[in-house]
């Protein structure tokens, strides 16, 4: 059958095809979608990878990144540019993490097609062939129906089978077609319908209106402990330059994504309760596998990145013995050589050293000769220069000879 073609079908078709393949296979909508979240995440496991190496290289180098920030903080223009430096030398995108982990997100809204016309998409009908039958079932069973005729398409698939012979009779293209109806019930829960936050509002209290409240509540809180549990594997990896484990700049790293995990978990609660209850379903499911998913890569990852912290601390090590080496040579050459004459000082300076060394004793042994005689020495060191530059002070410096000499 030819379809109506729009760019956005090169996404809805085969996934419409592939949903009905995943039905007819199981025999189930619910387990079909349940089957098309995997094989989605299978096929995103490359870019699923790529997303998850590039936000546990930016844990890892939290550290160093909050260290520019601090040493910049006076010029945040400088301190970006810096941290841009950095990852670019490591190979980091800073976009990139993020590009790759709303893929999922993306694809939510060819998927809502899909769910939203199983006429066009999965029984691969034409969209004015889709209409028609709309209209024959609507005309004979009006409270299938919902208000919102958008859902239209929903309404009429679980009673295809039941109008078979009229929409034949309507339609003579479809005279030799089998039309299966689609049957939307997943343990008990219509998935085709919408669910309503609104629980004082319901008819009936039963395990199919409980079941349509809770599967937005459960998609989000899959959500929510799909994105606490990566933060937790991402900062498992947030080392220091010496390669041990800084808890610190972990915990302010993940400060910065709180927005996500306030965000992501609002958004999942308003598509639950405004969409069919199959993309909550599909959204729950994806949150579980993306557990999964993210304990098997940051185990693949954290090997890596274990050995290189290993290197890290080694070579931390070994500087650190290295310089205590040092340190201890040092110590031993200063015992061994307190003033400090090494084999390349110079002969006048060793001279020097060595004649200054003998007028401290002499002038040490000078005092104490003084002291058992009880002479008087001059307040200057050399008689003959009283006034010599450092030397003692004299009360008659400034006075001339000839005043002295009068009185």
């Amino acid at each position: 059958m030819i379809l109506a073609f729009s760019i956005a079908d090169l996404i809805r078709v085969p996934f419409g095809y592939l949903m009905d393949f995943l039905y007819q296979f199981t025999s189930n909508y619910g387990m079909a979608l349940i089957l098309f979240a995997l094989l989605v995440k299978l096929i995103l496991l490359p870019a699923s990878a790529k997303s998850k190496k590039s936000m546990m290289k930016m844990s890892r180098f939290a550290p160093l990144t909050q260290a520019i920030q601090k040493k910049y903080e006076n010029d945040p223009q400088k301190a970006q540019a810096e941290i841009q430096q950095l990852y670019k030398d490591e190979g980091v995108s800073m976009m990139g993490g993020c590009l790759w982990s709303l893929l999922p997100l993306l694809l939510l809204f060819p998927l809502y097609t899909v769910i939203r016309q199983p006429l066009v998409y999965m029984l691969h009908l034409s969209a004015d062939q889709a209409a028609k039958i709309v209209e024959i079932i609507k005309e004979a069973l009006p409270s299938a129906f919902l208000s919102n005729s958008y859902y239209d398409q929903l309404s009429a698939a679980p009673h295809l089978t039941e109008f078979a012979s009229q929409i034949q009779e309507a339609i003579p293209e479809l005279a030799n077609t089998t039309l299966p109806s689609l049957n939307f019930q997943f343990l008990g829960v219509n998935l085709g319908q919408i669910p309503s936050w609104q629980f004082w509002k319901w008819e009936a209290t039963n395990w199919s209106s409980i079941g349509l409240f809770l599967l937005p509540v459960l998609s989000a809180g899959s959500n929510i402990l799909s994105m606490w549990i990566s933060q937790k594997m991402n900062a498992s990896v947030t080392t220091d330059q010496n390669g041990n484990r800084d808890e610190s700049a972990a915990k302010a790293n993940n400060a910065t994504n709180k927005s996500m995990m306030i965000v992501m978990p609002l958004m999942s609660l308003f598509i639950g309760y405004s969409y069919p209850a199959a993309l909550s379903l599909y959204w729950l499911v994806q949150g579980l596998f993306g557990i999964a998913q993210d304990a098997i890569l940051t185990a693949r990852y954290r090997k890596i990145y274990d050995a290189e912290d290993e290197v890290k601390r080694r070579l931390a090590a070994q500087k650190a013995a290295e310089e205590a080496e040092r340190e201890r040579l040092r110590a031993l050459r200063r015992a061994e050589n307190p003033d400090g004459i090494m084999e390349n000082t110079s002969k006048k300076k060793l001279q020097k050293q060595q004649q200054f060394q003998k007028e401290q004793q002499q002038a040490a042994m000078k005092r104490a000769n003084a002291e058992e005689t009880g002479e008087d020495l001059p307040l200057s060191g050399d008689p003959d220069r009283p006034y010599a530059k450092g030397r003692a002070y004299r009360a008659d410096h400034y006075r001339s000879v000839s005043h002295d000499t009068e009185e």
